[in-house]
């Protein structure tokens, strides 16, 4: 039997979810820019899909941009960043920093849809970055992401939790102090991004709260269809964004393209799914999840399991990121032997049976123990029946690389 803990990688399409892309398929297939019947209909279920993203993550319809996925959205936050450098100098006479870069504040431990689309055009010479490695709890501290802001700041953006250790950031905190001081200096606004891609669906988002100005938003994290959303708070009028594309004017210009209704219309209902049910989805991943790490505990006993994240921070309810002691435990070599677990050792797009580390390390955990860490991350539907499966599956992985090691 299969037991599929790789949630955080990506989940199951809902059955709502499916039904709702099959109705649209058959039923809504009108081009929304179309004046008849069928296209009226086709974008009357975007915006109804509109709507319950919006209310999914406490902000306005009108302020939610449809995409093919998370890695656009950033991408668009990022690239934007020079036009809106540029917007500003132009608007500014004998104002500190005209002729320098925009500079841009991050963390070490961002995904690579955030940090490659960064070091992109710091290597072009375009921007200067700041890389604000987190503390030892693999959580950053608001203060030393607020210390790094010079005049040029434009642009902080820091993941809402972690998808390889689950590390809730301080992203509220953050937010509160951004600006506090800019408009009395006259200085450039920074805009504040978060990519929530993993917290969406497993906790409370709230982009007022968070005071952010961008927040992405990922589909196939939250059981459903792999597109994704840009949030501007104030589009257009409070918050800029720069179109990475151009062509017809959908989405407000902001993302030109005929609209994927049946995608869109399946978001939607993932989007509803969580805003009718995300405290019983949490309760039951932190359930499942907390009866996994009990079960690791009795499997190999206490001094030969560590859980990579501290006690001490916030964590998403669903992610048990551990190492298991002992010589030729290797992550991906371990589920390499198994014959039920479907798991990664960290970030799918860079499983491919090595390593991953990058994060670990960044957080503080030894290399021998990186190098030997699993991410098991639980769902809606995983039950401790599974678990005890899976268990189950790990030991013996592990007597069969203990007795090759021996033999």
């Amino acid at each position: 039997m299969a037991v599929y803990l790789d949630c955080n990688a990506t989940t199951p399409v809902a059955p709502s979810v499916v039904q709702k892309i099959t109705d649209a398929l058959n039923d809504e297939w009108g081009n929304p820019s179309s004046s008849y019947e069928l296209g009226v209909k086709s974008k009357k279920s975007i915006e109804e899909a509109r709507r319950h993203i919006a209310m999914m993550i406490g902000g306005k319809p009108e302020d939610v941009i449809f995409t093919s996925g998370g890695t656009e959205v950033n991408n668009i936050v990022i690239f934007g960043i020079v036009d809106y450098y540029k917007d500003w100098v132009n608007s500014q006479s004998s104002v500190e920093g005209i002729n320098e870069k925009p500079h841009v504040i991050t963390t070490n431990v961002e995904h690579d849809a955030v940090i490659q689309p960064i070091k992109h055009l710091e290597k072009k010479g375009v921007i200067d970055v700041s890389i604000v490695p987190v503390s030892r709890r693999g959580c950053v501290v608001p203060q030393d992401v607020l210390s790094q802001v010079r005049h040029t700041t434009c642009l902080i953006t820091v993941m809402l939790a972690n998808n390889e250790t689950g590390v809730i950031m301080p992203v509220e905190e953050i937010g509160r102090e951004v600006n506090s001081q800019r408009k009395k200096e006259k200085l450039i606004r920074i805009l504040f991004h978060t990519d929530a891609a993993q917290g969406i669906g497993k906790i409370k988002v709230d982009a007022d709260k968070l005071k952010v100005d961008y927040l992405t938003i990922v589909g196939h994290k939250f059981y459903g269809p792999r597109i994704g959303c840009l949030y501007a708070h104030g589009l257009g009028h409070e918050t800029p964004v720069y179109p990475l594309l151009h062509g017809g004017g959908q989405e407000q210009a902001y993302r030109p393209g005929t609209e994927n209704t049946p995608m869109i219309v399946g978001l939607g209902e993932a989007a509803r799914l969580v805003c009718e049910n995300l405290s019983t989805y949490s309760r039951h991943m932190e359930t499942v999840r907390d009866y996994l790490e009990e079960k690791l505990k009795e499997a190999f006993g206490e001094g030969h399991v560590t859980f990579n994240c501290s006690k001490d921070v916030k964590r998403l309810p669903n992610t048990c990121n551990v190492s298991l002691a002992g010589e030729g435990l290797v992550g991906h070599v371990v589920l390499s032997k198994c014959s039920c677990i479907m798991a990664s050792i960290g970030a799918a797009c860079h499983a491919q049976n090595k390593p991953s580390g990058r994060i670990l390390l960044a957080s503080g955990v030894p290399h021998n123990r990186a190098v030997n860490a699993i991410r098991l991350s639980v769902g809606r539907e995983t039950t401790t029946d599974d678990i005890d499966i899976a268990i189950e599956d790990l030991k013996q992985s592990v007597t069969t690389l203990s007795c090759n090691k021996s033999s």
